[in-house]
């Protein structure tokens, strides 16, 4: 039987056909699979920066009640730190006034008629028991006024706690911002580390933990 030449150049450009059709659908398919896991690789992303923004976001609100609850008796502390020490003046002045009267009164009595001197000496130990009585008034008043003075600065210390943690985080925020962005999965490994820091300061604040950054809190002016 005689082969027909014809014939078989179809039937070789007809495979041919086929196995570009199979190549193409092959690659087609390769680009669909990639694209999928790529889409994927962005959904999984953008879910971690999505949850990691939310409890971050929590937390901050968490600590802004208690900051603000400081920052509230650090108010308190402050304004009985300044009317103790007014209070202190004052007995102060009383207590030079009261004193400067006795002294007076002393040099008065050295000149005064005999039938008088009783009533001198009457009000100069009046007045000498008034200056005893604002000298220790004002000790007390005095111990107060450093106690609210030491009450201010403990809750500066925390509220300088609050202040680094809300920082931090705030950077840690913008970080996983540019993440969703670019899609740099390395970004958000990168936002992990003040993301910690913050949260460390953070629950530093919120349980009394004795951590704090002086160099920080000086940078930025607490």
């Amino acid at each position: 039987m005689d082969v027909d030449p014809i014939a078989t150049v179809d039937d070789l450009m007809k495979d041919d056909d086929e196995t570009e059709n199979a190549q193409e659908r092959a690659e087609a398919k390769k680009r669909r699979d990639e694209e999928k896991r790529a889409s994927d690789s962005k959904h999984k992303l953008n879910t971690l920066i999505a949850i990691t923004v939310a409890i971050l976001a929590t937390f901050m609100g968490i600590c802004k009640v208690k900051d603000d609850n400081i920052c509230q008796a650090m108010q308190q502390a402050q304004a009985n730190k300044i009317d103790n020490w007014n209070f202190y003046q004052a007995r102060n002045i009383r207590q030079e006034i009261a004193t400067a009267t006795a002294v007076q009164l002393e040099l008065q009595v050295v000149s005064a008629p005999n039938t008088v001197k009783p009533a001198y000496q009457s009000k100069i130990a009046e007045y000498h028991k008034i200056a005893f009585e604002q000298e220790s008034k004002k000790g007390k008043v005095k111990t107060e006024a450093e106690g609210n003075d030491k009450d201010y600065n403990l809750l500066n210390y925390r509220d300088d706690q609050f202040d680094l943690s809300d920082t931090l985080l705030a950077i840690a925020i913008s970080l996983l911002a540019m993440t969703s962005l670019t899609q740099k999965k390395w970004l958000y490994w990168i936002a992990i580390a003040p993301t910690l820091f913050g949260v460390f300061m953070g629950l530093a604040g919120l349980l009394g933990w004795q951590i704090h950054s002086d160099l920080l809190a000086k940078w930025l002016g607490t």
